[in-house]
């Protein structure tokens, strides 16, 4: 069984059993069926120190994850979802944060699965990362496009 712990940091507009429904489909889809997820929506602040301390990077971001397992063990994993600037990136990209929120779940519980992505943009965009996670996306949300 998967377990999934979701903090919601006190957001209004957090959609918590989207969220748990986003990690549960990402490690179905990889064929995890034990371990742990915990995913905590931050604010700018938390995340850009989670950044900083752990990445070496300035400023806020949106996603980072933690994989806290070794092979062989049941998944455990932490996510950490920049909500503030999942709510920029909804705005720009012309999405409901809702929906940002659930790629960025999803997102961060494919890193913590082990999958990887290009850091170009462009290269990103292309990655089998990238096509797994918004077919991830249209599973949880119910959308087709």
């Amino acid at each position: 069984m998967i377990e999934v712990l979701v903090d919601d940091g006190g957001w209004r507009e957090a959609p918590t059993k989207d969220l748990e429904r986003a990690v549960l489909a990402a490690c179905r889809d990889a064929g995890v069926t034990e371990g742990e997820v915990s995913l905590a929506l931050v604010d700018d602040a938390a995340i850009a120190e989670l950044n900083r301390l752990h990445l070496g990077r300035d400023g806020p971001t949106d996603v980072i994850a933690f994989a806290l397992y070794e092979e062989g063990e049941p998944l455990v994993g932490d996510v950490y979802v920049g909500a503030d600037q999942a709510a920029r990136q909804a705005a720009e990209e012309g999405v409901s944060l809702r929906e940002e929120l659930v790629r960025l779940a999803i997102h961060g519980t494919l890193h913590v699965l082990g999958l990887e992505h290009p850091e170009d943009p462009g290269a990103r965009t292309a990655s089998a990362m990238y096509r797994k996670q918004e077919a991830l996306v249209r599973e949880v949300l119910g959308l087709s496009f």
